[in-house]
């Protein structure tokens, strides 16, 4: 066994966080949105760089609309088939952060990568990502500094729908700079609808998240990590 993983996909609502998860574990695409009723975890088996590691995948924010975010969560678990990971050779509103969960949940304090989607037709649903990294920075050191030498969990910002291109409020190359430039963290575009780039997604996150120990930045041990010759799909 290699060990186990935490990540925490987090965003606004309807940006398609559940289906992004179930294409990577199941291979299956949700025609009709359905909103996720609560928190959800799912506990795959994957098999990277020829280790199985444990993966804990949490779908959501925390709380439900008007649940008392530091109040009692009840978690739907999940365990799906192994998942390969190994290399052969719609409208959004402005949502409150009042849906932020309880700064002790373990998806914020002992997370080993954030995935934050946004929907590129959405610049509200990029807004509320950009407030969720602010709150993940203060958040997981609240009670102190960062000890010395520790390291930085990697966060990877996700454009989902890209399937909708002709409807995107801004251009692909802008936002990645500011994501990569100026909050320092991994972009990357993806379709849940047609499971493109979503196996990427996950497999070079995790292999981020594994080495994040490395005094290079995580930002840039990410961008590094996608680079299309450094990679391939089984």
């Amino acid at each position: 066994m290699g060990g186990s993983l935490r990540v925490a996909v987090l965003g606004a609502p309807g940006v398609g966080k559940t289906a992004i998860i179930r294409q990577f574990l199941f291979g299956d695409y949700p025609e009709r949105h359905r909103p996720t009723d609560g928190p959800r975890l799912y506990r795959p088996a994957v098999l990277l760089d020829g280790a199985v590691y444990d993966l804990s995948i949490r779908d959501g924010d925390g709380a439900r609309p008007g649940q008392n975010p530091g109040g009692p969560e009840c978690l739907y678990i999940c365990l799906p088939p192994l998942v390969v990971l190994d290399q052969c050779t719609t409208e959004h509103g402005c949502v409150s952060l009042r849906e932020w969960p309880d700064p002790k949940d373990w998806s914020l304090q002992d997370t080993d990568a954030f995935v934050l989607v946004y929907d590129i037709c959405s610049p509200d649903s990029f807004d509320y990502v950009k407030a969720l990294r602010q709150r993940i920075s203060e958040t997981r050191w609240a009670h102190g500094h960062r000890p010395a030498g520790a390291p930085e969990a990697p966060i990877l910002v996700v454009g989902n729908k890209r399937d909708r291109q002709r409807l995107r409020f801004g251009p692909r190359r802008a936002l990645a700079a500011l994501v990569r430039r100026g909050w320092r963290c991994g972009y990357l575009e993806c379709s849940a609808k047609y499971n493109w780039h979503v196996l990427r997604l996950f497999r070079e996150l995790l292999r981020c998240a594994l080495v994040r120990a490395r005094p290079a930045h995580p930002a840039l041990r990410l961008q590094g990590a996608l680079h299309p010759a450094r990679c391939s799909l089984m």
